[in-house]
């Protein structure tokens, strides 16, 4: 009697061991665990760490609440000025209801990177080129929009969205290079004639100066000489004023002046 008894209780305590093992389950940190008994959503969404189920009634599924990394392929489109382009982006999300995501999509990583391309190339047709180069800020918030409006519904977050690469067509690309060097070209011109125009009034107004003072003329011919001659060249070239041969000419003149004066007293 007490063999039998020492058996059913060998028998009992090893069914229990085998109950245990199989209703045991471990939920990691980053996991929660979606219980469904009998096909349909049994309690609240289990917590990580040690929790039990009822075996071949419940079925546990464990959703990764990390955030995740989703590369969106490229996507070619036209944008609203009639340029084809093709562009990538990246979108961060993370699940934040583990049952809405497990019951309301069959997959949310494939619906999130499906309505990313479809949002994405919705923002190519909406948006001029210059947008897509220089104002990437406001397009990126304008996906993120985009893509979290539906995935609300999934028990999904999406936390950031990046456009990471516009790529340009060859013949474009030469376009946009003839015209900024012809933008460099017209500020490099307009900067030189602006020197000249500041130039010629300082030109002015020294011309002026040395119109009412001829000796600064000769003043700044000697320092033009002084300036030349530190070259050390072999050969010096000296220009010579004007008005010294205006000066020379009228010494001339007075003693041939002076000649015919006292011819005509005699």
């Amino acid at each position: 009697m007490l063999e039998e008894l020492l058996t059913a209780a060998a028998a009992v305590g090893s069914a229990g061991v085998v109950y245990v093992v199989s209703a045991a389950r471990i939920v990691k940190q980053y996991e929660r665990g979606v219980v469904l008994r009998l096909g349909r959503l049994a309690g609240e969404v289990r917590p990580p760490g040690f929790t039990m189920i009822i075996p071949f009634v419940d079925r546990l599924h464990k959703v990764n609440i990390q955030i995740v990394t989703l590369p969106v392929p490229a996507q070619e489109g036209i944008t609203r000025d009639n340029v084809t382009v093709r562009v990538d982006a990246v979108v961060y999300f993370k699940v934040v209801d583990a049952a809405n995501a497990l019951i309301r999509v069959e997959d949310y990583r494939f619906a999130v990177s499906q309505m990313a391309q479809t949002s994405l190339r919705s923002i190519i047709g909406k948006s001029d080129l210059d947008d897509l180069l220089s104002n990437r800020e406001k397009l990126n918030q304008g996906l993120e929009l985009m893509i979290d409006s539906p995935a609300v519904g999934w028990g999904v977050q999406v936390d950031r969205v990046e456009i990471k690469d516009v790529s340009l067509p060859e013949t474009m690309k030469r376009s946009m290079a003839r015209q900024a060097e012809a933008d460099r070209e017209r500020r490099a011109r307009i900067i030189n004639a602006d020197a000249e125009l500041q130039a010629s009034k300082k030109l002015a107004e020294a011309a002026g100066q040395m119109a009412d003072q001829p000796a600064a003329l000769q003043l700044r011919l000697l320092q033009t000489v002084v300036a030349v001659a530190a070259e050390k060249n072999s050969t010096l070239v000296l220009p010579f004023p004007v008005e010294l041969l205006r000066f020379l000419e009228k010494a001339q003149q007075a003693p041939s002046d002076g000649a015919v004066e006292r011819g005509a007293r005699k």
